[in-house]
């Protein structure tokens, strides 16, 4: 299950995600992290049967976390199939078929928000990330 951890700035210097872990034993999998000086925010993906437990974990230490249960949506009337985001999709999400209309298996979705920046026809949104 992808995951996102919100931390704020006034815990962003604590290695709060690796407490986390050591005192779960649930690991992570990070896939996208940015951090500035004003927040963190990490998408990492975590064990379904373990989100409770990682979860209490991180709340506990000040972070919010969000399940991301809802992966890419793809408006397909607004879409023109103009292939921008099969080539910046880096799990490639996105193909095109023999006939060159587009693909989606949003099942690959890692909720990057590539896609999302790339499309010039805003036919594409990331569910409950951003």
């Amino acid at each position: 299950m992808k995951i996102k951890i919100n931390i704020s700035s006034d815990i962003l210097t604590k290695p709060i995600m690796a407490e986390a872990i050591l005192e779960t034993g649930v690991l992570l999998n990070i896939s996208q992290a940015h951090f500035d000086r004003s927040h963190g925010e990490v998408v990492a993906d975590v064990e379904s049967d373990r989100f409770d437990e990682m979860c209490k974990a991180l709340t506990n230490k000040g972070a919010m976390v969000i399940k991301l249960d809802i992966p890419i949506k793809w408006d397909e009337d607004e879409c023109v199939e103009c292939s921008a985001c099969v080539s910046v999709c880096p799990t490639k999400v996105f193909s095109l078929a023999e006939d060159f209309s587009l693909v989606v298996d949003d099942k690959k979705c890692i909720q990057c928000g590539t896609c999302v920046d790339m499309c010039p026809h805003n036919a594409l949104s990331l569910g409950n990330n951003k």
